[in-house]
């Protein structure tokens, strides 16, 4: 299928930059909805982690590419403050890309039905 976009009025122009910009940000929703579930899982992992040992046990975290000593209670605090602080921002770009979903999911329905109407499609 191809659109001639000389034959198009500015309306359905503008349709169709929308759709792409929108298109766009599904994208990158998308890669940070990936690079929040990683961060999530390794958290996760860490907290597990955390918890098998002993509190007398040294740990160390990373702060700026150096390992510094710690103790196993306050870096669990901090990651379990982590995992959910990175759970509310999964949830919120989860709305915000099924907001997006819906809105290509509309605009390609409207400039589907608005081609086919003006009999711009060529096949």
């Amino acid at each position: 299928m191809s659109i001639n976009l000389e034959n198009l009025d500015e309306e359905t122009r503008k349709k169709i930059l929308n759709l792409q910009n929108v298109s766009t940000s599904l994208e990158y929703l998308t890669q940070q909805k990936l690079q929040m579930e990683t961060a999530l899982r390794e958290c996760e992992i860490a907290i597990e982690e955390l918890e098998k040992i002993n509190p007398e046990d040294v740990v160390y975290k990373s702060i700026g590419g150096i390992m510094v000593k710690s103790e196993k209670n306050k870096l669990l605090d901090e990651k379990k403050s982590l995992k959910v602080s990175l759970e509310m921002r999964l949830k919120t770009i989860d709305q915000k890309k099924t907001r997006a979903e819906g809105e290509v999911t509309r605009i390609r329905n409207s400039l589907q039905t608005e081609l086919q109407n003006k009999g711009s499609l060529n096949q």
